[in-house]
């Protein structure tokens, strides 16, 4: 069975910081990009950032470049975001996603996590 369990999530004050962290297993973990997404509520889906399966190449969108930095551990199935200088327009859902390959479209991610909480207060 495939998962992806999201954790690290919670309250913190705006300019702390939290590193979250995406557990996968039931695939070939290394094969597989895997993606950062955030939903707040009344708020689209936003992608954040990826980091491809071979080369580790690193993406992010403007709104967190320079905050939060993506990495993964293949040895331990895990992928992580560090979040740092967080900002209240942070809070949201944040879910973890996986898809084959490189870094793509949204539209190539197969399998995506539960999702964890994230609330900054100012």
């Amino acid at each position: 069975e495939v998962q992806l369990v999201e954790s690290g999530g919670g309250l913190v004050q705006a300019g702390g910081s939290l590193r979250l962290s995406c557990a996968a297993s039931g695939f070939t973990f290394d094969d597989y990009a895997i993606g950062w997404f955030r939903q707040a509520p009344g708020k689209e889906r936003e992608g954040l950032s990826c980091i491809s399966s071979s080369n580790g190449r690193t993406y992010y969108t403007d709104s967190v470049k320079g905050r939060f930095t993506i990495s993964r551990d293949n040895a331990k199935n895990t992928v992580y975001l560090q979040m740092n200088s967080l900002r209240p327009e942070d809070t949201a859902v944040y879910y973890c996603a996986a898809h084959i390959g490189e870094c793509g479209s949204v539209r190539r991610y197969t399998y995506w996590g539960q999702g964890t909480q994230v609330t900054v207060s100012s």
